[in-house]
């Protein structure tokens, strides 16, 4: 079996003195997992996290973990190595990925929000373009949250809070029995984070150290 594709080269676990397990977010495929013979101790075009480029994985039967060749065409990860936030927002951004999105599940949207966030974000605009990034990634896992409009009366000011079940926005008025239940709108980092919790709970893994790390920047 042979899969090809574009991807961004996410993470890099050892496995022995020249090897390593890769994780490739690839456009057409979504996450693959492979081996990438030599990585460890390659000394020319070594693979590196962040780098783009184009993935190929190869494997006898679709079960099995199968084996990387990469070829990196632009290493994204130059300009945000320097500065906490936006290596912290690369970080937690990788990490959800991996943990949450499924083997070989198509998320093109997603692809595409991730590659233009890794070239356009900036110490000045980390954290803004991370929670866009976070936002986009609930709603490609089925989780949107609709500020459009008051999920009670329909309309469209005075929006104060979210809905944890729907989220969906509440005005003033509709939330008024319930604000002890709700959440504060503006949405921020902290709010993102609870839905991220529910999903990890859903799927019975643990909220990545590198975005609960976020919180605390």
């Amino acid at each position: 079996m042979k899969l090809e594709s574009n991807g961004i080269l996410i993470g890099l676990r050892p496995i022995g003195e020249r090897d390593c397990v890769a994780m490739i977010f690839t456009r057409e495929y979504g996450m693959l997992h492979g081996v990438m013979r030599g990585a460890v101790v390659a000394k020319k075009n070594r693979a590196l996290v962040a780098q783009v480029g184009l993935a190929t994985w190869n494997a006898r039967l679709e079960s099995q973990l199968g084996a990387f060749h990469w070829e990196s065409s632009e290493n994204l990860s130059a300009h945000l190595i320097g500065d906490i936030r936006t290596l912290s927002c690369m970080n937690a951004m990788f990490a959800l990925i991996d943990t949450l999105l499924p083997e070989r599940e198509s998320y093109t949207n997603l692809y595409d929000m991730t590659l233009s966030m890794l070239r356009d974000m900036s110490p000045e605009n980390a954290m803004d373009k991370y929670l866009e990034w976070e936002m986009g990634l609930l709603r490609e896992l089925g989780y949107a949250l609709d500020l459009s409009r008051c999920s009670g009366c329909g309309k469209k000011d005075d929006l104060q809070f979210l809905s944890p079940k729907t989220g969906r926005a509440v005005c003033g008025d509709c939330a008024a029995p319930y604000t002890n239940k709700l959440y504060k709108l503006p949405v921020t980092l902290d709010t993102t984070m609870r839905f991220i919790s529910g999903v990890c709970n859903q799927q019975g893994v643990n909220v990545p150290p590198a975005r609960a790390y976020l919180l605390r920047m």
